[in-house]
């Protein structure tokens, strides 16, 4: 199974569109700036400083989180993709310059990392527990492999290649080197990558050493906190022994649940499918299968959100899904995003594009404001804005996005998803096509050696509508495989060059249209949607006597600019039929939708805190809107989940 090239995928989308613009036009030039400490207002970045005191082109004091670097490596993958769609001579100058300064920090034994360069020179790789040596390192091969794809440059891919060749030499199983992994997966799905791009099968190796020493005892975290001299590197932790499912570093193809941070954990999950694909690895394959199944069915916000505390960035146990207190970091839905990917190559199954489109089109795009300046890093589905000022429990939870982080690993992972969006509508094996999201675009595939182009143009998110069309060179046989929504409102129609199509087999959910294909052909599907109130398993004490809005892979919200002020006052009935209607708005046209509910009446109270409870409620019209779109209003209450008075 394979992703077809970036470059032969043209986005041409009424909605993804104008992100992906977004995304190229403001984004990318913005943390550029932020980058630069060029932002004003906002926490500087100290990443390019970094880079140019490691290369000796000026003096000065280290600046920023231990994995600084990391920022710049995805700026960088954001922008090679970018590059592989719209060629853009300047931003190729500028990324060349970057791609430049970071080569010439390097070390001549290939080592590379700006904080043990400035900082702590002496201390390579002595503490893995903590300080992301190996993770800035993945981050840095993607960006590499990245850019290789999109210009054909190979000076930041052979300078990685020396990296990954030192980083081989330090570690492994064998004699003389260090049998260990870092606190903060990544390299292990970099690697991949890098085998991919090279075929040097040293690389697939050394993921997989990564991968299969974690867990085993005795445990190296521990041995490196035994350690003579040894101290962890945050405040917090210091004389604190690590806890070893915040790292998964218990087990790993023994493991049940989705347990510790997040991102961490969906960025290895990610890895071990690409293992388990790259070398046959039945175990591996039926871990992920396992941690799929607890995330998506005990551990996952209707948002496409993970993780539940700001403790620790974590999961933390089945059905504890709060929502004024969930984290759900932008980074570990794009993890996820990564994680289901990888499953879909693993195995097409609609389950796995279902999530994936969720997450897409909720957090993911739901963490940028519609200017491109500002950002979210914790999503909630619920905001109370007096509580996330005044409250120690919720002052990680912001009312409006902000313009940049102290530690900013969120936005530049959000730019380098959507500029490469085109990886995730297609897959495609020697006798299969597979459409997993139906986002308007061009491509380019091949069966039996014959080109095949095929355009999808698509009405979502806003109508359940698409067509397909499909040019072969010369009538070629294949199977069209179309995903069935889990969103659908009822059975879907299926339309091949103006017949209906009646006996199309399904598998895993996706109808299977298998025919000898000739110029021309089209196929229209019309899959039904409705807004639908939805409520969670009983287990969610968060959401008892909730329901939750949906309308095909959107989530919608209530906010207070539309309701009033004490949104928990609100409630409605799961039988009260939503009305949809698309307006004009300062957004652009999108489906609004509204619901006749109830408002608790205050007035009865006066200054009394407590009364004996009596019916005192008046009726009002509801008012939702996308959820990607909160916070664009300025402060104010927002509510996923309201009270049901059924």
């Amino acid at each position: 199974m394979q992703t077809p090239d970036l470059r032969r995928v043209k986005i041409t989308d009424g909605f993804w569109s104008a992100f992906i613009r977004l995304v190229r036009e403001t984004v990318i030039p913005y943390q550029w700036e932020a980058l630069n400490d060029r932002v004003p207002d906002a926490e500087p970045s100290h990443a390019i400083r970094n880079f140019r005191i490691a290369a000796g082109l000026e003096e000065g004091e280290y600046g920023g989180m231990v994995f600084q670097d990391s920022d710049v490596a995805k700026w960088l993958e954001a922008a090679a993709y970018s590059l592989a769609a719209h060629p853009d001579p300047e931003l190729e100058r500028t990324a060349d310059g970057v791609i430049d300064l970071v080569t010439a920090a390097q070390w001549e034994d290939g080592y590379l990392n700006t904080y043990f360069t400035v900082k702590e020179p002496g201390r390579r790789w002595t503490n893995l527990t903590d300080c992301h040596e190996l993770y800035v390192a993945g981050h840095m091969i993607e960006a590499a492999v990245a850019y290789w794809e999109a210009t054909g440059k190979r000076k930041l891919l052979d300078a990685m290649c020396r990296f990954a060749d030192h980083i081989d030499s330090v570690f492994g199983p064998e004699e003389g080197k260090l049998r260990g992994y870092d606190g903060h997966q990544e390299i292990e799905l970099a690697l991949v990558k890098l085998y991919r791009a090279t075929g040097n099968e040293r690389y697939l190796r050394l993921s997989r050493f990564f991968i299969d020493e974690r867990g085993r005892e005795p445990n190296f975290f521990l041995q490196e906190f035994g350690r003579p001299g040894y101290e962890r590197h945050w405040e917090s932790e210091k004389g604190k022994k690590p806890h070893l499912a915040y790292f998964q570093a218990h087990a790993v193809r023994e493991q049940e649940d989705a347990v510790g941070h997040a991102v961490r954990a969906v960025y290895m999950y990610a890895a071990m499918a690409d293992l388990a694909r790259e070398c046959g690895d039945a175990s591996l394959k039926a871990a992920c299968e396992r941690l799929w199944r607890s995330i998506t069915r005990r551990r996952m916000y209707i948002t496409g959100g993970i993780g539940s505390t700001h403790h620790g960035e974590a999961f933390t146990f089945d059905y504890d899904l709060p929502n004024d207190t969930v984290y759900a970091e932008t980074c570990a839905s794009i993890g996820l995003i990564f994680f289901a990917h990888r499953m879909l190559l693993l195995e097409p199954q609609a389950a796995y594009a279902d999530v994936m489109e969720r997450a897409l089109y909720n957090v993911v795009i739901g963490s940028m404001a519609a200017d491109g300046r500002h950002f979210f890093y914790v999503n909630p589905l619920e905001v109370w804005p007096e509580a996330c000022r005044k409250s120690p429990g919720k002052h990680h939870v912001k009312p409006v996005r902000q313009p940049w982080f102290g530690c900013a690993c969120c936005p530049p992972n959000l730019a380098r998803l959507i500029t490469s969006l085109g990886r995730y509508i297609w897959t495609a094996d020697d006798r299969t096509l597979y459409a997993h999201l139906y986002i308007g675009n061009e491509t380019a595939v091949a069966f039996g050696g014959t080109p095949v182009r095929v355009r999808i143009e698509s009405a979502l998110p806003w109508e359940g509508t698409a067509c397909l069309a499909v040019s072969p060179e010369a009538p070629v046989r294949f199977r069209l495989a179309l995903r069935l929504p889990g969103w659908l409102a009822g059975k879907p129609r299926i339309r091949l060059n103006g017949e209906d199509v009646r006996d199309a087999r399904t598998e895993h959910g996706y109808v299977i249209i298998e025919r000898q294909w000739r110029d021309g052909d089209a196929v229209e599907l019309t899959l039904p949607m409705e807004a639908a109130w939805m409520e969670a398993h009983p287990a969610v004490r968060a959401d008892r006597g909730k329901v939750a809005l949906v309308r095909g892979p959107l989530v919608y919200c209530f906010e207070e600019a539309d309701n009033g002020p004490l949104l928990a006052a609100l409630s409605v009935s799961p039988e009260a039929e939503p009305d949809v209607r698309m307006e004009d708005t300062p957004w652009g046209r999108i489906a609004v939708i509204r619901a006749e509910g109830w408002r608790d009446d205050p007035e009865p109270f006066g200054d009394a805190l407590y009364r004996k409870a009596k019916a005192a409620k008046r009726p009002v019209t509801l008012t939702a809107i996308p959820y990607f779109l909160w916070g664009n209003r300025g402060e104010g209450e927002m509510a996923v989940w309201i009270r049901s008075a059924g």
